[in-house]
């Protein structure tokens, strides 16, 4: 699919708003066909395919809090009553006979009651000697019961379609008997690494050369977001070794990402073909670090249908901040999940931060606590995007308007959360 004229290009003197390109991008895209079944210890971050059932209560019986003793009263016991010891019950192994009025039993927690018991006394308020058990501290009106449908009951949804699994939705599943999930497909990212500078880490660099640094950074943060680089290429800056290099992605996989390349200058050819192999939906971002990206569709070689291509800047720290605010979310939604902004929160800049106007900037900070509370933002060092370092140990993207310049300690800020929740 090739145009015949170069693409209009939006907003010429800046580029594109980054909420207007968010939209753009996401409305191009609608979740990928398919699915797989695999047990729950490989379905970790996978996105669910189907809704889960319980298909019995759970735990399925009433159980013991804690550990006591289980008795039969109609009411709250008072201090001086006291019961006979007939038995005990501990997980695992009940105590299989009913339970009658004036009798008890030793319980320990999660452990079932037999019939007739109705509620169970801490070991704490009660004294045991030999045969008969004795109130000698007061009771309160908890029972100390968990209800047989306390995690679930029959037929309840324990897990909705499009969910992002966690260890918690894990552990609960697995509690109530579920040993495999229908997942949806994960998709087939192809990573192209295009400039003629670049040498494998460990090699000798000549003249002008640096050592390639994007495809390490770039695949490790998809992966600790739970996607995969299905294939991994470093391409001199050709256009013919581009062009087959972007239709053999464009075949294999579900989604094409290149770094470097993309912005205007004599060697930057992503760009030109993509607007060659399919169709350039915009490239420039009014947006800092990330002014050049790119996307667009490529035909997919001999069928029908595109690829999504997602043309990163070559600067690492831009291509990794531009792949979080644009390329996630886009995976998201090609793996049936909810699109899951980072959540954003208002902090207080904890020293003085020296910019020009001119463009909105997502500025890498620490989050510190100060002395009443208060959520602090502290920026280190150059925010230049080629420095890595501004990005190890970042806890947050500050996002600063363009209209704003230096800003003085103390200014409130909103910013985007980089940790990763736990349950």
């Amino acid at each position: 699919m090739s145009n015949s004229a170069a693409p209009l290009e939006p907003y010429p003197r800046e580029g594109l708003p980054l909420e207007e390109a968010r939209r753009q991008v996401l409305a191009a895209l609608t979740p990928l066909a398919g699915s797989e079944t695999l047990p729950l210890a490989q379905a970790l971050g996978r996105v669910s395919a189907a809704p889960v059932l319980a298909a019995a209560a759970v735990p399925g019986f009433r159980a013991s809090i804690m550990d006591g003793y289980a008795l039969a009263a109609a009411s709250v016991p008072q201090v001086g009553h006291s019961w006979r010891l007939v038995g005990r019950s501990a997980p695992g192994a009940p105590y299989a006979a009913p339970l009658l009025e004036g009798e008890a039993i030793r319980i320990l927690t999660g452990a079932p009651l037999p019939e007739g018991a109705s509620r169970v006394l801490p070991q704490e308020l009660v004294e045991a000697d030999g045969e008969r058990l004795s109130l000698v501290r007061e009771a309160g009106p908890n029972p100390w019961i968990r209800a047989a449908t306390e995690e679930a009951a029959p037929g309840q949804e324990l897990l909705a379609a499009g969910v992002r699994l966690g260890p918690a939705d894990l552990g609960r599943l697995a509690s109530c008997g579920v040993a495999t999930l229908a997942l949806r497909r994960r998709p087939r990212l192809g990573l192209l690494i295009s400039g003629d500078e670049l040498v494998p880490a460990g090699s000798p660099r000549g003249p002008g050369q640096i050592w390639e640094s994007n495809g390490t950074l770039l695949a490790a943060l998809l992966a600790r977001l739970g996607v995969e680089v299905a294939e991994q290429r470093v391409v001199a800056d050709a256009p013919e070794r581009l062009r087959a290099v972007l239709l053999e992605l464009a075949a294999s996989c579900d989604v094409v990402v290149s770094t470097g390349g993309v912005s205007a200058g004599d060697s930057d050819w992503i760009r030109p073909l993509l607007e060659e192999l399919g169709q350039v939906s915009f490239w420039k971002l009014f947006l800092k670090p990330g002014r050049p990206f790119a996307f667009g569709q490529l035909q997919r070689p001999g069928a029908d249908g595109t690829v999504p291509l997602f043309g990163l800047p070559g600067n690492p720290v831009a291509a990794a901040i531009t792949a979080l605010q644009l390329l996630v979310p886009a995976l998201q939604v090609l793996e049936g999940a909810p699109v899951q902004p980072l959540p954003r929160l208002k902090v207080r800049l904890a020293a003085e931060l020296k910019r020009g106007a001119g463009r909105p900037e997502l500025a890498r900070a620490r989050l510190q606590v100060g002395p009443e509370g208060e959520l602090l933002a502290l920026v280190e060092g150059s925010q230049a995007s080629s420095r890595i370092g501004s990005l190890q140990g970042a806890d947050l993207l500050l996002e600063i308007p363009a209209e704003l310049g230096t800003l003085a300690a103390g200014s409130e800020l909103w910013a985007q959360l980089l940790r990763l929740p736990i349950f």
